[in-house]
């Protein structure tokens, strides 16, 4: 197969390490990415107010909704290992790096996790694979819709 600029299926050159990969990952963004975009249409299809990247709040919660004392985490897959997620794979150089960093974000999530339950919030985690496709954002506004629903009752 050629090397073709617009196919699917190109053939990337592996990042050296250095200043060219630095400024790659400082490029990935922390607010307002597409997920957290995906999930605050849903949530205002259903109606619901909320307040995005509460940084007052623990771990500054992508979203919150204060009213039903329910915070949203949008995670991406691969920083925070979705389990059984492909996206979740862990880089083949320096890993031993890549799995103390991932280990650390999730023994980070989990006690930011804790810190809102303490406060009486509902934590629910969205991951990004959950947002991907048409199919699977239906699924999703199902579930936030019985999240809100058991809230009420």
């Amino acid at each position: 197969m050629r090397n073709r600029p617009n196919s699917k299926h190109r053939i990337r050159k592996p990042l050296a390490p250095g200043p060219e990969r630095s400024a790659i990952f400082r490029r990935v963004k922390q607010k307002g990415t597409a997920p957290e975009v995906v999930v605050q249409t849903l949530l205002t299809r259903l109606g619901v107010s909320y307040s995005t990247n509460v940084s007052a709040m623990p771990g500054s919660p992508d979203i919150l909704l204060r009213e039903h004392l329910r915070a949203i985490f949008v995670h991406g897959c691969f920083w925070h290992r979705h389990p059984s997620c492909l996206a979740s794979s862990t880089p083949k150089r320096n890993s031993e790096f890549w799995l103390e960093k991932f280990a650390s974000n999730v023994r980070r999530d989990r006690r930011k996790v804790r810190e809102l339950r303490k406060l009486g919030y509902r934590v629910t985690v969205v991951w990004e694979c959950q947002t991907k496709t048409e199919g699977k954002k239906a699924m999703l506004e199902r579930r936030l819709a019985r999240c809100l629903e058991m809230e009420e009752q």
